[in-house]
């Protein structure tokens, strides 16, 4: 059993804290790239390929935490402190992590969300729901109120090939209150396409309040996953595709559609206080026509955008993007890898 000393993770030096990290498959490269943009050095240890690495920063823990948080990176969709770590086959190492958390007087009688995650080459054999569970039971001796969602505090645990890395934090200091940044919706029937699900999350990340915009420019709208939810949302909807928009939605009261390419298109100055597009073509071709409609925006009117990384360098990439919609009058609110974004990031604008 750990005695006091052996409760707290010793530093060499007060400045200098650790994170695990987490981006979307195959993008860890480009957070990792973001962070050391940020903080001039790190060092960084592969968790999951190509995902979640462990970070070190030369700074304190709440100033490394607020040069992340106060300016979110692209790529980087999670944090979770490392503030006491075990050795997952040591005899006793669950023992020491229950003890470890007991010990921590914010957790007793708060709203606590666990979220335990684990690496596919852990020594452990338990599943992370198992391991999950099994802490939850221990840890009667805190009073908390287990939640999934609106929690005070987030317990994270994190199994990786031979280590556990523990943390404890308020949800808005992780990026996500989600495990892992991993926000999951549940599959409507008759839903039209996943991509919906982009949007969804864009209002939760971004703070986008969708139903208090009354009409909505959709560019690239088929089969209609985009146009279903502004419908959703009580939107007057125009959706511009040469395809086919889903059955379901032809005859839509709130709805017209201009089966035209958007290149062949032109609406009223001002016509629309919302613009939304996630065509899958090349960032160049959507940011000429994004740019070429931007005038029937009115001033003060939100666009939400997905840019497709369509080549090995998609920081130069976003950076072109960016500024060519700045060119456009538009000023840049966020630049983010949502968890349902593949290989493709949103921005989030206002039009001067």
């Amino acid at each position: 059993m750990l005695d006091d000393k052996q409760l707290t993770i010793e530093e060499t030096s007060n400045e200098v804290s650790r994170f695990i990290c987490t981006a979307n498959h195959g993008f860890a490269p480009y957070a990792q790239e973001e962070l050391r943009r940020r903080f001039g050095k790190l060092k960084s240890k592969t968790l999951i390929s190509g995902e979640a690495f462990l970070a070190t920063f030369f700074e304190d823990a709440d100033r490394a935490v607020d040069m992340i948080v106060s300016n979110p990176p692209i790529f980087l969709r999670h944090i979770q402190p490392v503030q006491f770590e075990l050795h997952a086959d040591a005899e006793d190492a669950f023992a020491n992590m229950i003890l470890y958390l007991t010990r921590q007087d914010k957790l007793h009688g708060s709203k606590v969300s666990l979220q335990v995650r684990k690496a596919d080459n852990s020594t452990l054999e338990e599943s992370a729901g198992v391991l999950r569970e099994k802490l939850q039971e221990q840890l009667t001796e805190l009073n908390a109120e287990f939640v999934v969602r609106d929690a005070e505090w987030v317990i994270s645990v994190f199994a990786a090939e031979e280590m556990l890395y523990i943390g404890v934090s308020e949800p808005g200091l992780n990026l996500s209150d989600w495990s892992g940044g991993a926000i999951r919706f549940q599959r409507e029937e008759g839903q039209i396409s996943r991509a919906k699900f982009k949007l969804l999350e864009a209002e939760i990340s971004f703070g986008i309040d969708f139903a208090s915009f009354d009409t909505g420019l959709d560019i690239g709208a088929a089969p209609g996953g985009w146009t279903s939810f502004l419908l959703e949302r009580g939107l007057r909807v125009t959706a511009v595709d040469p395809a086919f928009m889903h059955e379901s939605l032809q005859n839509h009261p709130s709805l017209r559609i201009f089966k035209k390419n958007a290149s062949e298109v032109q609406f009223r100055d001002s016509e629309f206080d919302l613009l939304v597009c996630d065509m899958s073509w090349s960032p160049k071709q959507m940011v000429k026509l994004v740019t070429e409609l931007l005038p029937s925006l009115r001033p003060g009117g939100t666009a939400v955008v997905t840019v497709k990384l369509m080549h090995k360098k998609p920081m130069a990439l976003i950076d072109d993007v960016i500024s060519s919609f700045e060119h456009a009058n538009m000023q840049i609110q966020r630049a983010k890898q949502l968890f349902h974004n593949r290989d493709e990031i949103t921005l989030y604008m206002i039009k001067y």
